[in-house]
């Protein structure tokens, strides 16, 4: 049955709300920067030690900078342009186009009632978001699912 882009989209916020992930773009030029900036200036003014202490202290003050940036993955989906939204809908329909529902309620019930499915779409949903747009991601909850499985099934009894 064809779905509608913001279906997927709403189903893949479902998801990423489930498991509490969080992406940030990373801003590692600008804590690059800092980092180099204050190991030239420690360099200038102590020599090869200055160099270690400023690019130490300026690393650490790059990534002070650039903490706290994490917003929730369901706004970052919302706030995409239509065009990566479908992207992003190519790739997830390729998981879910063999299923059979009706409507988007009976697709999201399908899929969050299938842990495997979950899965593979949260992996979509973490290869897009880190190679299109080039985002950190943090998740609480992404390999909780495979990891008690596995566990279960290598359990002595």
């Amino acid at each position: 049955m064809p779905v509608n882009v913001n279906d997927v989209i709403h189903l893949l916020c479902r998801i990423s709300e489930e498991r509490k992930m969080k992406a940030a773009v990373r801003h590692s030029g600008r804590g690059a920067l800092v980092a180099g900036a204050t190991a030239f200036v420690g360099g200038l003014m102590g020599g090869p030690p200055g160099i270690a202490v400023g690019g130490a202290v300026g690393g650490l003050f790059g990534a002070w900078m650039t903490a706290g940036q994490f917003k929730p993955i369901p706004q970052i989906i919302l706030e995409l342009p239509p065009a990566e939204q479908q992207k992003l809908y190519d790739d997830a329909f390729a998981i879910i186009r063999n299923l059979d529902w009706a409507d988007a309620a009976q697709l999201t019930a399908l899929v969050m009632g299938n842990a495997a499915l979950q899965q593979k779409l949260a992996a979509v949903l973490i290869n897009y978001l880190s190679h299109e747009l080039r985002a950190e991601i943090r998740n609480l909850n992404l390999f909780s699912i495979s990891l008690c499985s596995q566990h279960a099934d290598n359990r002595v009894i």
